[in-house]
């Protein structure tokens, strides 16, 4: 049974940072594309960001570049998404997600999902 727990949310102010987490189990984690999706209430899933299987490559959305950096540790089979600078739009739901090899920014091509993270940026 596949797994994804996200871990790290939580408020902070506006230019601080946090590091959010996501672990993995049950699936090959060397095999797996990885993204970062955020949902705000009443807005759409947004994709955020991913590395693909070999983290040989790694996308960002516009909203973000510059400000998030995502990484994966194969050791562990855990995703890291590392947020500096924080703004009040970056308050949302954020969710770890799996597809086969490459990121898309569709989030309805990722197979696995976690329960997701709250994160608040006041301010």
């Amino acid at each position: 049974q596949v797994q994804l727990v996200e871990s790290g949310g939580g408020l902070v102010q506006v230019g601080e940072s946090l590091r959010l987490s996501c672990a993995s189990s049950g699936l090959t984690f060397r095999n797996y594309a990885m993204g970062w999706f955020r949902q705000a209430p009443g807005k759409e899933r947004e994709f955020v960001g991913g590395v693909n299987w070999s983290a040989a490559s790694t996308v960002y959305a516009d909203s973000v570049k510059g400000r998030f950096t995502i990484s994966r540790d194969i050791t562990k089979n855990t995703l890291n998404l590392q947020m500096n600078s924080l703004k009040p739009e970056d308050t949302a739901v954020y969710y770890c997600a799996a597809r086969p090899w490459e990121v898309v920014p569709n989030y309805d091509e990722y197979d696995y999902w976690g329960q997701g993270t709250q994160v608040t940026v006041a301010g």
